[in-house]
């Protein structure tokens, strides 16, 4: 089954400009995704794991004609953002370079970055309700959202208990998706983190990956799971950081306003892949949470604007799992409840005193769409269906 992915005609359009970044999580789909675009004989594709194909890259032998060159990993190259710049500013009339990274591109832009003005960068994420039905509308930062009329139900189970990741997804069977997962996790230790990151003490690191399956959706205390994992505070603060920059995790953070009282700094974590979640109603929040995430990284990264994901939660411990912002103001607040049709008080309570203009509660299990008091009482695939 092939699904053509939500970046290529975005990814398609910038190659005509500058070279072209796509990052984003270990087999999520990159490679497949870069290699669409060789379509011509004299199109290269160059994987900075294979020995011979390091050579190649390195004694810089591009074809003489017009053509697209795929650099998959070239971040493992410990000087490659200044050999690219030197390549591109030498052939970039003529060659156009398109590079893969499963980490986060902005940790090598230290001192500066030198490559500013010369390429456009996409983060890829997996599969989404929109993405898979087809359903999704040119979205407008600010203005109210177009909702499908219909989403196969089916669509948002397979998502909710597979994961978003392209492997398990389509093959849809519990022991490729628990083999896959083992797999996945074990090359991200010993391949990613070794190759790209110091870290002295791998084991108890893999432990804070595995602890963090348990906290999605809660306030996550370093202080905590240093006590847990008998390590310092700078260590778990460490590898929380490396997590999120190679694509394990994210965290989002309070949104803070004069108008609500004492807001909590803690953030709250998620996983990239959420099938890993074991409990069905953190799941749920972080199924949520990744739509969420790539409908940010589409707007930012396609369309250049300034999008914030956010929770909601004061010294009363009023809490709304999610807050979008457009240019740093409230655009629609989100709450999830697997089964609840009576909306959570406190997003009418945050959307009066935030003048937030779009208040939604989303249920796992169906049911009508209605309107109780501002808040639209919705299916979750429905709501899904309208993202990116």
């Amino acid at each position: 089954m092939i699904i053509t992915r939500y970046l290529k005609e975005a990814v398609q359009q910038d190659l005509k400009e500058k070279m072209v970044f796509i990052s984003g999580p270990r087999q999520v789909g990159k490679t497949t995704l870069a290699k669409t675009f060789l379509k011509r004989e004299q199109d290269c594709y160059y994987n900075w794991d294979r020995r011979k194909d390091r050579k190649k890259i390195l004694s810089a032998r591009w074809p003489s004609v017009k053509s697209i060159v795929v650099l998959d990993k070239l971040h493992k190259y410990r000087h490659w953002k200044g050999w690219i710049k030197g390549e591109y500013d030498a052939h970039g009339d003529r060659i156009r370079f398109l590079i893969t990274s499963s980490a986060r591109l902005d940790i090598y832009r230290k001192g500066g970055d030198s490559l500013q003005g010369r390429y456009h960068a996409h983060r890829l994420h997996g599969f989404s309700v929109g993405e898979l039905e087809h359903t999704t509308v040119g979205l407008e930062p600010g203005n109210e959202i177009e909702f499908p009329d219909k989403i196969d139900r089916e669509v948002v189970s397979s998502l909710f208990h597979y994961g978003p990741f392209p492997e398990p997804f389509l093959k849809q069977n519990e022991r490729s998706l628990r083999r896959w997962r083992r797999e996945r996790l074990d090359r991200f230790f010993r391949e990613d983190v070794r190759e790209l990151e110091h870290v002295r003490d791998l084991s108890s690191m893999e432990l804070l990956a595995d602890m963090l399956e348990d906290r999605v959706g809660s306030l996550l205390s370093l202080q905590s799971l240093r006590e847990d994992l008998e390590v310092s505070h700078r260590a778990v603060s460490h590898w929380m950081e490396i997590l999120e920059r190679l694509y394990l995790c994210f965290r989002i953070r309070p949104f803070t306003h004069s108008a609500v009282r004492s807001l909590k700094k803690a953030a709250k974590v998620y996983l990239w892949d959420w099938s890993s979640v074991p409990e069905e109603g953190p799941r749920f929040e972080n199924l949520v949470a990744g739509h969420l995430l790539k409908l940010k990284h589409v707007l930012e990264d396609q369309e250049g604007y300034l999008i914030g994901l956010h929770y909601l939660r004061d010294a009363g411990k009023r809490e709304v799992d999610f807050l979008v912002t457009a240019d740093k103001k409230p655009w629609f607040a989100v709450e999830c409840k697997r089964a609840s049709r009576s909306a959570n008080p406190a997003l009418n309570y945050f959307g009066e005193r935030l003048h937030i203009p779009y208040l939604y509660q989303l249920t796992l299990e169906g049911g009508e769409d209605i309107l109780d008091g501002r808040v639209r009482v919705m299916p979750a695939g429905k709501f899904l269906g309208a993202l990116s």
